[in-house]
């Protein structure tokens, strides 16, 4: 075993991806398509990646590595070893187990056998009691191969006592806790299925005579099949000899999908809950144009996840667009072991100011998010030392003040500068002329709640922002984590 090569050094401002699943089933050599859909949602996790597939005649096949889709599952002959019409796939970011020190054992779809045949299991979110179901699980018997969270449905399903793969899936999913969009195969069958708040995405697509299941709808249009709908809240789709059948195993609640996928995780040309993940980041930046007004020359994004607010921003002000960041698109995680003298030159590496552009300008720089600040210090260095005038921070989404337990990996509370600064404090701690976030209010504008957020009846799933858990982080609780006190 070994590890990934180190990280991006650069990147560590930004909340991490957690995980993107796919799955096909119905069409010749459903490996390759799969490939190309994990390819699409490189974005959600960029360490590792896997694909198990089944062929009537080899049985089932599976392939794990570490590093990008495109450096891996584009090589005919690993291809080759995954034959056959049925297929599942994960791209990996670690938010639970050994983070940063991935290991094998960890890379999904994780596959076991039963006494009524294999199945492979594929899973984007976080379980939050998985510590507790371990600790009962392992006292019972089981044996863990990873330090996945993921792996506990595995061992559940194994002691379920009921006849058929998804009557023991939700045998086991009715004992977990957390966020799960999962994707799942057995010998004939394609499944998917969602916690019954719905906190992460999933959607259903037709190919042909052929079914998709994806995180996202951006992985559908790469190999031409047809959104059909998304995977509802507390659903369970089952797919065998081309019929799609919809279960209900789960008490219905109300849904609390991520926010916070509008406005960063998501590729900005999928489409979530039938709203456009473009139109929506646009939208924000509208709406902070009319929260957040200032005098200014420019509005520039801090590329690439800045932009949509930003152009929404800038046509609402009536100030100028520009590009005055200019982004490197060729800074892979693998670019270089860095050095000291490397890592001093920080995010330049990543980033380039457009100096014509932005000398003597008064600036409004339009980010996502800010999570620690330290990106945001070393851009606005760049901005001033390229000769600008004023710099202006407008961040597209409120102060992110609490870690999310539901498959992000955020830093500890105290990382957070928001959780102990307040705005003021936080613009004299990044030394820019002014800085502002976006409302949770005009957010939830932005995404068609017409009056803003309601407290009494949140839509959306906004823990990062405002405190507010809609499941129980019993495993952190256990740990010491406080969760905000009710006011």
């Amino acid at each position: 075993m070994r590890d990934l090569p180190p990280a991006n050094p650069f990147d560590d401002d930004k909340l991490k991806e957690e995980c993107g699943v796919f799955g096909v089933t119905g069409v010749v050599d459903a490996a390759n398509f799969v490939a190309l859909g994990l390819h699409a949602l490189q974005h959600r996790g960029q360490e590792a990646g896997g694909i198990v597939s089944h062929d009537s005649v080899q049985g089932f096949n599976s392939a794990r590595r570490f590093g990008y889709v495109r450096d891996n599952f584009t090589k005919q002959s690993l291809m080759d070893t995954l034959p056959g019409p049925l297929a599942i796939g994960h791209v990996r970011y670690s938010t639970s187990g050994s983070k940063g020190h991935t290991q094998m054992r960890d890379v999904q779809p994780f596959f076991g056998e039963f006494s009524l045949g294999g199945a492979a299991i594929a899973h984007n979110g976080n379980i939050t009691n998985a510590d507790a179901l371990r600790r009962e699980l392992i006292g019972a018997g089981s044996i863990f191969q990873s330090s996945s969270d993921s792996e506990c449905i595995i061992h559940l399903m194994a002691r379920s006592l009921q006849r058929k793969v998804p009557e023991r899936m939700q045998d086991a999913l009715r004992r977990v806790e957390g966020a799960f969009s999962i994707v799942a195969m057995t010998r004939t069958k394609l499944i998917g299925v969602r916690d019954p708040l719905g906190v992460r995405p999933l959607v259903l697509g037709r190919l042909g005579d052929g079914w998709v299941l994806s995180s996202e709808t951006c992985a559908l249009d790469i190999i031409g099949a047809r959104f059909e709908r998304d995977v509802e809240p507390g659903e369970m789709v089952v797919i065998e000899d081309g019929e799609c059948q919809s279960h209900r195993p789960f008490p219905p609640q109300k849904s609390r999908f991520c926010i916070f996928e509008h406005v960063y995780f998501s590729r900005p040309d999928s489409i979530l809950g039938g709203r456009s993940v473009y139109e929506t980041r646009r939208q924000i930046g509208v709406e902070l144009a009319r929260e957040a007004p200032v005098e200014a020359d420019l509005v520039c994004p801090v590329p690439d996840s800045g932009t949509p607010a930003a152009i929404g921003y800038a046509a609402e002000s009536g100030i100028p667009y520009g590009m005055g960041i200019i982004r490197n698109q060729y800074m892979g995680r693998t670019f270089i072991e860095p050095t000291e003298q490397i890592r001093n030159m920080g995010v330049r590496l990543k980033l380039n100011v457009n100096r014509a552009l932005i000398r003597g300008k008064r600036v409004v720089l339009v980010d996502d998010s800010v999570v620690r600040g330290t990106t945001s210090i070393k851009i606005r260095e760049m901005i001033l030392d390229a000769g600008a005038a004023e710099v202006h921070f407008r961040i597209a989404s409120p102060p992110t003040a609490w870690p999310c337990f539901y498959g992000v990996d955020t830093p500890e509370r105290d990382k957070l500068l928001a959780a102990s600064m307040s705005e003021e404090e936080m613009r004299d701690h990044l030394n820019v002329d002014s800085l502002r976030f976006v409302s949770l209010d005009g957010l939830y504008r932005a995404v068609g709640e017409v009056k803003g957020r309601n407290p009494d009846q949140p839509q959306y799933c906004d823990a990062c922002f405002s405190g507010d858990y809609p499941i129980v982080p019993a495993d952190m609780i256990d740990k010491g984590f406080h969760m905000k006190a009710a006011e």
